[in-house]
């Protein structure tokens, strides 16, 4: 017996979409511009979470190429029936302006961990699509309609059938409510149970109005009633608590009966500030009564901690040390936008090693040369070791500490023109880049070794440090802001809406301007939580 620990998916693991099979419950989770598309996590014990699956994981599946930051893969419904897992997911493609475009597509598989199959288009008319498996056999669609009039966006939740047989949406298209009084309704899923349909919603926008509301009816295709006590979830009264942002959610219920939601939330610096572990799943118990759920605390927000009978260990501060050689790569490094392919990303071409090849800037929406990994806690470290020489300007390669194509801090090596290899410290900061060290850090030329790149990341603050021929860690210019690296930070702009949805990332990359794809050799990367 003991506590969950909310986050229970920590870092950038937005929307969750709970499923359970027999014993083992499976979560899946929101990508956006980061490649393979969509996570699957499986727990047997609602605490401890495995990293088990990247389903879309080949471009006839999905094309990010070119999609902006925060588009490509939002909100993926998972659910299973009769032997098979289904797997909704959008692609979005534009966000910015009236004009929304957000295909919705459907794979399946029979094998969770196997290859899924080719994607079935399902509609363009909005996002956050799901798919719902009703008692008598047939198969809906709902989701969320974009209303480009007046910029309204937000134009209520439709509903269509599935035909497993003709492979699309068919029949009449139901509108069955422009959701409750809180507005901005998104994040539809459909449930059974005794004798009503229930419609799970998000609402009150994304950030710290968002909410979890409840409607339900006795026709599937309405009219629907809103939760007595609406909304049911939110932690927007409570601006104090640590679990913030409140929304997006799933439910499932347990072999034993009891029930529980999987929520988003995020977890700011200072109160109602800015959350640069992004995005994250959390968990509650809750309770039926009087045919509507409620958190079994009595309150609305979710705890930081959460009573299970069976959970055998807490969380704790983890070390990740990445092992380039083994032959494959650890499922939670995650390239942006396009496939890791050898033509890029080896582990063959020097032994002990990964090899990237040098290909476009971290501005790009293309094709980067760069692997990277959820930031899970406000207070972390991040090292890695490589070997890289540099003949001019145009080729860099080094650690990243990275949110999106204009928000990032980048520990790199260079040369300049007399071919002396160089250390730099830029940051990319809305588009306005800047070099932290007016006098670039020149490497020792004697020393050929491999160079030791390092980042404490401490809440709001990210210091750099670099390690060449000695076993001393050199401070590289003052401390960075890395809460830049925010939702909270990417948003905050009155001239213009930026999309921002997803989290911060540190990793690895290369770049050659030049195409010539010189290329830079990765001996170490550890990620150490210490919090």
């Amino acid at each position: 017996m003991g506590f969950i620990k909310n986050p229970i998916l920590r870092g950038f693991n937005p929307d969750p979409s709970i499923i359970r099979v027999d014993d083992n419950y499976y979560i899946a989770v929101s990508t956006f511009e980061w490649f393979p598309g969509v996570l699957i996590y499986q727990s047997k014990d609602l605490m401890n979470w495995l990293l088990i699956a990247r389903p879309l994981d080949r471009v006839s599946q999905l094309d990010l190429i070119g999609v902006p930051d925060s588009g490509g893969v939002w909100a993926p419904c998972l659910s299973y029936d009769q032997g098979t897992f289904y797997l909704v997911f959008s692609n979005v493609k534009t966000f910015n302006g009236p004009w929304k475009d957000t295909p919705n597509y459907l794979v399946t598989t029979d094998n969770l961990t196997g290859e899924w199959s080719e994607p079935i288009f399902l509609s363009s008319s909005g996002f956050d699509g799901s798919l719902f498996h009703e008692d008598t056999g047939k198969k809906w669609f709902s989701s969320m309609i974009v209303d480009h009039r007046k910029d309204t966006l937000f134009g209520g939740i439709v509903l269509q059938e599935y035909s497993t047989v003709d492979k699309k949406l068919i029949g009449e298209q139901y509108h069955l409510t422009d959701g409750t009084a809180l507005g901005k309704t998104e994040a539809p899923h459909l449930y059974q149970k005794d004798g009503y349909y229930y419609l799970i919603l998000a609402e009150g926008g994304t950030e710290y109005e968002h909410a979890v509301t409840m409607m339900r009816s006795q026709s599937l295709t309405g009219p629907y009633e809103t939760h007595p006590d609406n909304p049911w979830i939110t932690s927007s009264h409570d601006p104090s608590h640590g679990l913030q942002k409140s929304g997006h959610a799933d439910i499932v219920q347990a072999p034993n009966g009891d029930w529980y939601v999987v929520l988003l939330v995020g977890r700011p610096l200072t109160e109602q500030g800015r959350c640069i572990t992004g995005r994250e799943t959390a968990i509650e118990k809750f309770i039926w009564k009087d045919g509507w759920p409620y958190l079994e605390s009595g309150d609305k927000k979710p705890r930081l901690e959460v009573w299970l009978d069976k959970v055998e260990q807490v969380y704790q501060g983890q070390t990740y040390a990445y092992n380039f050689a083994v032959e494959q790569l650890s499922l939670d490094l995650q390239s942006l936008r396009v496939p890791i392919t050898e033509d890029w990303c080896s582990l063959t071409e020097r032994k002990g090693y990964l090899r990237l090849f040098g290909r476009e800037s971290l501005t790009s929406w293309h094709n980067q040369s760069l692997l990277a990994r959820r930031v899970t806690e406000s207070k972390s470290r991040t090292i890695l070791l490589l070997d890289f020489h540099p003949e001019h300007y145009q080729q860099m390669a080094g650690l990243v500490l990275y949110y999106n194509s204009y928000h990032w801090h980048y520990l790199f090596i260079s040369a300049n023109e007399q071919g002396q290899r160089f250390l730099q410290l830029m940051t990319c900061d809305k588009h306005n880049i800047s070099e932290s060290l007016v006098e670039p850090h020149v490497l020792s030329s004697e020393q050929p070794g491999d160079v030791g790149l390092r980042a404490d990341w401490d809440g709001d603050q990210i210091q750099c440090y670099v390690q060449h021929g000695s076993n001393q860690w050199t401070a590289i210019g003052d401390p960075v802001d890395g809460s830049i690296l925010s939702d909270d930070y990417v948003r905050d702009d009155e001239n213009w809406y930026r999309p921002a949805f997803t989290g911060a990332f540190v990793g690895m990359c290369c770049q050659d301007l030049s195409g010539m794809r010189k290329h830079a050799d990765f001996r170490v990367f550890i990620y150490e939580e210490l919090d």
